[in-house]
């Protein structure tokens, strides 16, 4: 008997496994060749020699037209298979969590904000918070002229809940009337469904959405108190958010299923409130409940540096992109000016010549190297030193290369522990756990962050690293200057929260190891 109880275990357990694997399969979008849906690969093709020309930098891009995907590829080390993080694009995943909970009756759009936490609540309400309505939070019209104090990346430093801090915070403006975007205002939403559900929003729309979808294993970051940031914080990869992206453009139809109300689609992708006049500006088109509207009749769902699903219905079309970029304009222009114009009506002549192309450029993008030099005349009599710096906000306690194995290596020690990285040569090395510059502690950066990293000699006397965070936006380029007996440690940032530029390190050789 235990024994066919354990054999039965194992059937389950791999009819379990083949279920998930096969719901993920069925959930794929079907691939096409670009000119029978429409578009020449040779105007895809000007596309990706566009962005990797003049866009720093391109994580990965995803085209899918008439629900089948024509065009993806990753600028390694970024693949196919590891999650991104999504920063505001998580909103939109949130706010389709409260369409679903209005459409199983557990809240309305006109519900008053402080009547689901009336014991974080000020006592004495002021009259526009007590006006503050849950379609306020949607469309970021809460009255409030500055975020509240949320400490996202010291969360030791905050003293009351987040939900706390958010009420309590000055409310100026009559709710609905001025246009503020609110990243508290978003975890207002998730706070309120877990309240009204039970569950967390990342618990509550795994079967709703994610199962259904196919999504892998996505996660999402959580306030201290245990409530989905809502605002931020999932991480999940390029074709599960074209799959969303195709999934709001077919009014929440998904596989002749309505995941989500169509009506709820409509609302949530129209214009609920103004953000502006300026008509080539993508920010200025309005805004829905935690969609952006753009230009050109389409809407999206959008993050910090960069990531995007773009869904743009006159065209049947969505756009999935994740990158790294400072100017995120630049990155939309390039779709409206490169991709729109290249989508016809009918299916066009295929062209072999000009999809080999486009298929051998997309499998062979990549982040840019650290250029230069494979070698220095510096190199060995530098090699094996370790230069010792004093106390800094970074955490580098001392550094040292090992220039005489076969490949490069960078050796740091921090306060927690000594990490030795491998540096590629016109290549990219991957592994976790690694010296990441600081970058680990970015907002929304998951623990222990894939890094990789590749490195030159930009001069004689100077090593140059880059560290890319290939679950993220984020890459250093680091700048060791050998000079006597110190080193001068320069860093940069592709993008971030605070300053990019950091502040230079100056290390002294102190003994050789």
């Amino acid at each position: 008997m235990k024994r066919l109880n354990r054999t039965g275990a194992v059937v389950l357990l791999c009819l379990f496994v083949s279920t998930a694997t096969w719901a993920q399969k069925s959930a794929s979008l079907p691939r096409s060749s670009p000119e029978q849906q429409g578009i020449s690969s040779a105007d895809i093709l000007a596309f990706i020699d566009a962005a990797d020309k003049d866009i720093d930098t391109m994580n990965s891009f995803m085209l899918v037209r008439h629900g089948h995907v024509v065009a993806e590829g990753w600028w390694a080390p970024y693949d196919r298979e590891t999650p991104h993080v999504l920063y505001s694009l998580s909103k939109s995943f949130t706010s389709t969590a409260v369409g679903l909970a209005i459409a199983e009756g557990k809240l309305n759009l006109d519900d008053e904000v402080i009547k689901f936490f009336p014991d974080e609540a000020p006592a004495d309400p002021p009259a526009n918070l007590r006006a503050m309505r849950v379609r306020d939070l949607l469309r970021m019209n809460t009255g409030n002229q500055s975020e509240a104090p949320i400490r996202v990346n010291f969360p030791a430093l905050q003293t009351e809940t987040w939900v706390k801090t958010f009420l309590t915070h000055t409310v100026p403006f009559k709710p609905g009337t001025h246009f503020l975007y609110n990243s508290p205002a978003t975890y207002m939403l998730s706070a309120i469904v877990q309240k009204v559900t039970g569950m967390t929003v990342l618990d509550y729309l795994r079967p709703r959405l994610f199962d259904p979808l196919g999504f892998k294993d996505p996660v999402w970051v959580s306030s201290p108190q245990g409530i989905t940031a809502g605002a931020y914080g999932l991480s999940i990869r390029t074709e599960e958010i074209a799959r969303f992206g195709e999934l709001y453009l077919h009014k929440g139809m998904w596989n002749g299923k309505q995941l989500i109300p169509a009506a709820w689609v409509e609302q949530a992708t129209s214009m609920q409130t103004s953000t502006g006049s300026a008509p080539a500006s993508d920010w200025d088109q309005g805004y829905g409940y935690q969609f952006w509207r753009s230009r050109h009749n389409s809407f999206r769902g959008d993050g910090a540096f960069g990531q995007y699903c773009l869904v743009i219905p006159e065209l049947d079309a969505v756009v999935a992109i994740t990158s790294g970029v400072r100017n995120m304009q630049q990155v939309m222009n390039l779709v409206w000016d490169k991709l729109l114009p290249a989508m016809k009506r009918g299916r066009l002549p295929e062209n072999s010549t000009a999809r080999r192309q486009l298929e051998a450029r997309l499998a062979a993008l990549k982040v840019k190297f650290a250029s230069g030099a494979a070698s220095s005349s510096m190199s060995a009599s530098v090699s094996g030193k370790w230069f010792e710096f004093p106390d800094n906000d970074r955490g580098v306690k001392a550094v040292s290369f090992d220039f005489n194995s076969t490949s490069p290596a960078l050796i740091v020690r921090t306060a927690a522990g000594e990490t030795r990285m491998t540096i590629g040569r016109e290549t990219w090395t991957n592994s976790r756990g690694m010296f990441a510059n600081g970058l680990d502690r970015a907002l929304g950066v998951p623990a222990n962050p894939l890094v990789a990293a590749s490195g030159a000699w930009s001069a004689e006397n100077t090593f140059t690293v880059k560290i890319v965070l290939s679950e993220t936006p984020y890459y250093s380029i680091l700048n060791f200057k050998f000079d006597g007996d110190r080193l001068l440690f320069d860093a940069e940032h592709n993008v971030s929260f605070m300053a990019t530029k950091l502040p230079q390190l100056i290390g002294i050789v102190r003994a050789t190891e």
